[in-house]
């Protein structure tokens, strides 16, 4: 015979699960809102507490692989149709991404800072990054083209390990001594595999995977992500005095070459065959990088020095995301440009 079902047992297992769940929906959203906060804060503890976060360093690999199948799980293999079905938008963006705004970084870098191969290294390594992730959130509030800057998130990301080392070394070449095959490793044991991974489980399980784990893995990738930006703040606290002028020059170069990214995007965007929504999605594709892998690829195998530019650079970007959104594409409610 069949067991009565236990209404005392049923709510007990059922309302905590789903508390849970809303629990945790409600802090991804709060993690969501405070980004332009959250990054800044985790560079400024970095530097106040080294002695705290410095003993992560060795997991900082494994932290970003988890932040980025958090990422991935979001992803479809279909977005890759969408792409190739659109070539001129994709085109575009891997030639503003990736071969205009290394260069312009590279030549502002040697102008403003002449002589300084780690701060030009720091640049160049910054602009040649893949775009963030985080910049579809930007996308979504601006009602950009969600599919195509989905596309670009993954194909730049499963590049990433072959472009960042061949963009690095064809700019800087023997300026700075650089490990490129170790660099393609790292790029695709925290990138490159967990991406195809997230992708791979998505797929598989036709999205069940991603709605059951994505709740509580949403706002443990944002948490993972401000220990991470700590951990890389605080391995360069030694090589940061603030009251050196080069520390400014740097930053002030950064804010001055993300936001000339943004208005490259914008550019790109006047590109015939490009229609109005995807106008939208190329300003945050093209003015946001990977600062967090930047920062630990740049403190892995680069001058600790040259891990600055990304440093700074995650106190700024996700302002100027916002920042710019207003100046280039009105308020995020307007559909319009």
């Amino acid at each position: 015979m069949r067991p009565s079902p236990d209404p005392a047992a049923d709510k007990a297992a059922g309302p905590p699960v789903s508390g849970l769940v809303s629990a945790a929906r409600r802090l991804n959203t709060l993690l969501e809102s405070a980004m332009p906060v959250v990054t800044p804060t985790g560079v400024i503890l970095g530097f106040l507490f080294p002695g705290v976060f410095l003993p992560l360093r060795p997991y900082i690999p494994v932290l970003f692989g988890l932040i980025t199948l958090a990422g991935a799980l979001r992803l479809k293999a279909r977005d890759l149709g969408t792409a190739a079905a659109s070539p001129i938008p994709v085109l575009g963006f891997f030639a503003a991404a990736h071969v205009l705004m290394p260069i312009v970084a590279l030549v502002v870098s040697r102008l403003v800072l002449p002589g300084d191969t780690e701060a030009a290294a720091g640049f160049v390594l910054l602009f040649s990054a893949p775009t963030a992730v985080a910049g579809f959130i930007w996308v979504t509030m601006y009602r950009g083209d969600e599919a195509l800057a989905l596309a670009l998130i993954l194909l730049d990301t499963l590049a990433a390990p072959f472009v960042l080392p061949v963009t690095t070394s064809a700019l800087l070449g023997a300026s700075i001594r650089l490990d490129g095959r170790a660099m393609a490793l790292s790029l695709t044991l925290m990138v490159l595999l967990p991406t195809a991974l997230g992708v791979a489980l998505n797929e598989a399980s036709r999205g069940r995977i991603p709605r059951a784990v994505l709740p509580y893995v949403s706002p443990l990738s944002k948490i993972f992500l401000a220990l991470v930006i700590a951990t890389n703040s605080a391995a360069v606290t030694p090589t940061v005095d603030f009251s050196r002028p080069r520390v400014w020059a740097v930053g002030a170069i950064g804010i001055g070459l993300t936001s000339v990214a943004f208005l490259l995007g914008k550019t790109l965007g006047l590109v015939p065959g490009i229609s109005p929504s995807r106008r939208r999605g190329l300003v945050f594709t093209v003015g946001m990088r990977n600062i967090s892998a930047v920062a630990t690829i740049a403190i892995t195998f680069f001058p600790e020095a040259a891990a600055l530019p990304a440093v700074l650079g995650m106190i700024f970007q996700q302002t100027l995301a916002a920042v710019f959104g207003r100046i280039l594409l009105r308020k995020p409610s307007d559909s319009g440009e």
